[in-house]
């Protein structure tokens, strides 16, 4: 259920993101406590607006009362992913070379199952990581489909 909800929303979404000039970043829908969220997060190169997260929320809720798509009361919220936003496709590895990341992992690669550093490069579906080990700068090549989750990191 909770993934036709996602989909659906992404299909009424994305005329809506393509005409505004947004990216869309991740679409969510949870439970949390009693309470249901469809949680929407949008992007473009110099950062949304609350006006555009507002924008998008009226004109995507309209759709989604005329699709009568969520049965039951539920929470829609638009946000930009802020400053630690998630890497979720190819491309957003690309995007966001030469910045911090926060990588964890199916699987131990040198023993580790996370990594923090600066994305050095992403080619042939391989993310390297400048790391600090120690008072060392490391290297780590992490193949694309061992990685769980990745996202920003601020540094400290």
């Amino acid at each position: 259920m909770s993934t036709n909800i996602k989909t659906t929303a992404e299909e009424l979404l994305q005329p809506i993101i393509d005409k505004e000039q947004l990216e869309l970043v991740d679409i969510e829908y949870v439970k949390e406590g009693r309470d249901w969220f469809l949680r929407v997060y949008i992007d473009k190169v110099d950062g949304v607006t609350i006006d555009e997260c507002e924008y998008v929320s009226k004109l995507l809720s309209d759709k989604l009362d005329e699709v009568d798509l969520i049965p039951g009361h539920y929470y829609l919220e638009v946000s930009s992913p802020g400053v630690e936003r998630p890497l979720k496709t190819k491309e957003d590895f690309i995007k966001n070379i030469n910045r911090n990341v926060y990588v964890t992992l199916y699987v131990h690669i040198n023993g580790e199952k996370e990594y923090e550093g600066i994305l050095k490069d992403f080619s042939d579906d391989i993310a390297r990581i400048e790391y600090r080990f120690k008072a060392h700068k490391k290297e780590v090549d992490i193949p694309y489909d061992k990685i769980a989750k990745a996202r920003l990191a601020v540094a400290l």
